[in-house]
């Protein structure tokens, strides 16, 4: 088994390349993943891994023969490498090099009454991550990033979302390109809105349904607006007149589960 014991070692060289730059990731068309539980999550989730980095003192035989069989390349590092490369600790020595798929709307595979979230250019990573994580405790059947501003297999976005990167059926597009997507299906979407909007609770979303938030500074756009089924609201009685992305997301979300009897 291949051992690499420097920091200065080209190929370590490139790993930090990977974390650190998108393009280095859109070039190569890898990424880093780091923990047994978002490793083990990206296999489920049909993800093909590369490479598979240990560090002996971390992991036991038996975690590691679990995984090596999903790995072309298995390589043993020591603790300087490991702690070069590790964001955290509590990783239990494991680091993947993993293989991107296409996030192409054409590629998702929806049931005949899906619910869907629509996030309109989220820019924080922690952000990001709390709507997957979201959206896999309420088992959606998709998440759609439209108009991304960012590498959604940043290292950031992955460990925010706990390995919910790999769990969820993820697609990326434009504003335009989505709607015509929903529109083609049929499928009503609801916008989360000041402008024009009535109370989230009224609306029924038992029906084929996407739900669609924008940033906390700016909202959505006007042609989300413009096209939406219906703009709906959460109401506040407090002093400010919005909540973070993912929390107004989850209250949407859980009441189109409800209605829907889960």
């Amino acid at each position: 088994m291949k051992q690499i014991t420097s920091v200065q070692n080209p190929y370590i060289k490139s790993l930090l390349l990977l974390q650190e730059k998108a393009k280095a990731r859109k070039q190569t068309g890898t990424f880093i993943i780091e923990g047994k539980r978002e490793i083990s999550l990206a296999i489920k989730g049909g993800y093909s891994i590369d490479t598979l980095l240990y560090y002996p003192e971390l992991i036991t035989e038996k975690e590691l023969n679990e995984l090596v069989k999903h790995s072309n390349n298995v390589i043993e590092i020591n603790k300087d490498v490991f702690e070069k490369l590790a964001y955290r600790e509590s990783t239990e020595g494991l680091i993947a090099v993993a293989n991107t798929k296409s996030f192409s709307l054409t590629n998702l595979k929806l049931n005949e009454n899906p619910l869907i979230l629509i996030a309109e250019a989220p820019e924080k990573p922690g952000n990001i991550g709390a709507l997957l994580r979201t959206a896999d405790a309420a088992n959606l059947d998709a998440v759609i990033i439209a108009n991304p501003n960012g590498d959604l297999y940043n290292p950031n976005i992955i460990r925010s979302s706990v390995g919910c990167l790999f769990t969820n059926q993820i697609a990326t597009g434009t504003t335009s390109e989505i709607i015509s997507f929903l529109k083609d299906r049929k499928i009503s979407f609801y916008c989360a809105t000041l402008q024009n909007s009535t109370s989230y609770h009224t609306q029924d979303y038992t029906s084929p349904s996407a739900l669609v938030v924008g940033t906390e500074a700016t909202g959505l756009s006007q042609e989300w607006r413009d096209s939406a089924t219906q703009n709906i609201i959460i109401p506040m009685q407090g002093e400010i007149d919005s909540m973070n992305v993912s929390v107004a997301a989850a209250i949407l979300i859980f009441e189109a589960k409800r209605q829907r009897g889960f």
